[in-house]
């Protein structure tokens, strides 16, 4: 067998299916991408149509497959149907990535009761939910990855965590929940953790760039990281390659977390 052959046999995504929320900017969309360009058909859901309009032509310049979902995950009913026009796209999903998320961060004695519902909705709930329409499916066909996008804020308090770091440690601990229930089916489940990364969902602190400069120096690289940096990680844990790999933490971070 030839290195190629087996390679492919390892992290070949050809003939899956892949549902990622969140895919048309920022991790999400470097995710996206990676999929879909290691062979699965890719089924986008964001809210604002003209970004997933462009990503979706730009993976199909590539000779990717992919469709896009316009939703807003802030309420089940949205939730529940951007999951079946997701599934309509290309089929059932094989892997779910919940990349979606929203960082509100008003100081903890400011945090009000809206502020509190969208976070838990979007961040919490809408990977829950989408995750039990589609988990038991994968169970039943023997084969699933779920992956979802937390934060260094699952594990540590700075820069004002409140609610955001409720909600994403809360989704590690979904995480393990789920790799217990469905990890004897097939269906492995984790989380990557990100650390400072030039996105739209970080824009209030790469707008300072004495704070991009500080939050680098803070790496073990030396430099913040990029939604690229996501993507051998986000292949490793849609293949075949990870099946014995569940209910666990991959930080991506350039050593930020230990450093």
């Amino acid at each position: 067998m030839t290195s190629q052959a087996y390679l492919s046999e390892l992290f070949s995504l050809d003939g899956r299916v892949a549902v990622v929320t969140g895919g048309s900017s920022g991790i999400g969309r470097g995710i996206a991408e990676a999929l879909a360009r290691a062979g699965a058909s890719v089924a986008i859901i964001a809210r604002r149509e003209a970004e997933l309009i462009r990503t979706v032509d730009e993976l199909k310049n590539q000779g990717c497959r992919a469709a896009w979902v316009s939703a807003d995950l802030g309420s089940r009913d949205g939730v529940r149907t951007a999951a079946e026009e997701a599934a309509a796209a290309f089929g059932e999903p094989d892997i779910l990535v919940n990349s979606a998320g929203i960082n509100l961060r008003p100081p903890m004695g400011e945090l009000d009761d809206e502020v509190w519902d969208a976070t838990m909705a979007v961040n919490l709930e809408a990977p829950h939910l989408l995750s039990q329409r589609f988990g038991p499916g994968m169970a039943e066909r023997g084969f699933g990855r779920i992956i979802h996008i937390t934060s260094q804020q699952a594990h540590r308090a700075f820069v004002q965590s409140g609610a955001y770091g409720v909600s994403k440690g809360a989704l590690e601990s979904l995480a393990r929940s789920q790799a217990e229930a469905w990890s004897p089916y097939g269906v492995t489940c984790n989380t990557l953790v990100p650390g400072f990364v030039m996105t739209p969902l970080n824009k209030r602190l790469w707008s300072d760039p004495e704070t991009v400069k500080a939050l680098a120096a803070r790496t073990m690289t030396g430099r913040n990281g990029l939604a690229e940096d996501f993507a051998g990680a986000a292949v490793f844990l849609a293949s075949r390659a990870s099946a014995y790999v569940t209910g666990q933490a991959l930080f991506v971070d350039g050593g930020l977390s230990v450093h």
